[in-house]
């Protein structure tokens, strides 16, 4: 393998179809799509700050690394690549990409990033933005913090823990998504999903938890939400009080105290949910 040290890349496709190659402390400057199509490449303390710069690429590493926001749109249909220790302030990284690993990486600005990407694992990860990871597959976090409203929309075999998101509208239109003892806020939690498996977490959430098929909560807290479960079939195990519950479709709903209990039968058919509580005001 080539080892190229401290080197200063301009122009466009400054190394087209690069292959084998350890790149040290090297400055991608001006010039669109330095390591286009390139495989096999190895990047120490490296920075980027031009667009596309790693695009058709392939067997990619990236230790101590930093795309600016300059970079932007700057990993697509790129696959096995592993990014640690370093920071992704481009946004529109990662569409249509698989074989992804980050580990220790900041994303402050991850506007539409993992979009139709396969095969990703985030490990002590922390970003920031909108759209994050729409319709993506095969997805595993741990110690991840977004924050940023429509994470997850479309998504498929996900797997989060011990995480936090601050997301407005999350988990939208997902598929086999499961998440353990994390913190998710945010209005509108989980429309439209099916197999939404929550256990150990704390949700906050206004009109959240609605319209799901197939709902799970196992040992759950909800703070300061309200009208949830409204046409969701659910089986829900939650400690301590729910605010308000709203027309579920069926299913069973544990909770020490529901605060107003909504069941319209005109609506849903109140025979097939179970309301299991101390006391329902």
């Amino acid at each position: 393998m080539e080892k190229l040290i401290r080197g200063y890349y301009t122009g466009e496709r400054a190394l087209f179809h690069a292959r084998d190659l350890y790149i040290v402390e090297g400055t991608f400057a001006d010039g669109e799509s330095p390591l286009k199509e390139s495989k096999n490449i190895q990047l120490e303390n490296s920075i980027f700050r031009w667009k596309y710069p790693l695009w058709y690429s392939e067997n990619i590493t990236a230790k101590d690394c930093t795309l600016f926001d300059t970079a932007r749109a700057g990993i697509w249909y790129t696959h096995n690549i592993t990014f640690t220790n370093g920071v992704i302030e481009a946004p529109k990284t990662f569409r249509r990409s698989s074989g992804i690993r980050l580990e220790n990486v900041n994303m402050p600005n991850a506007l539409e990033t993992f979009w139709n990407c396969e095969d990703i694992t985030l490990k002590n990860v922390t970003a920031h933005g909108p759209y994050f990871a729409m319709n993506c597959k095969g997805v595993a976090c741990d110690n991840f913090t977004l924050t940023g409203d429509y994470c997850f929309d479309g998504a498929e075999n996900v797997t989060i823990r011990n995480s936090k998101l601050l997301s407005k509208d999350s988990f939208w239109n997902s598929k086999n998504v499961t998440v353990y003892d994390s913190f998710i806020s945010g209005e509108y939690l989980g429309w439209n999903a099916q197999n939404l498996t929550l256990i150990n977490c704390t949700i906050e959430s206004l009109q959240g938890l609605c319209y799901i098929r197939n709902l799970k909560l196992v040992n759950c807290r909800l703070i300061n939400t309200t009208l949830a479960f409204e046409y969701s079939t659910v089986e829900a195990d939650i400690r301590g009080k729910v605010d308000s519950v709203l027309n579920p479709s069926g299913g069973t709903i544990r909770a020490d105290h529901i605060d107003e209990l909504i069941i319209e039968p005109d609506k849903v058919d109140p025979t097939k949910t179970v309301i299991i509580c101390k006391e329902v005001a």
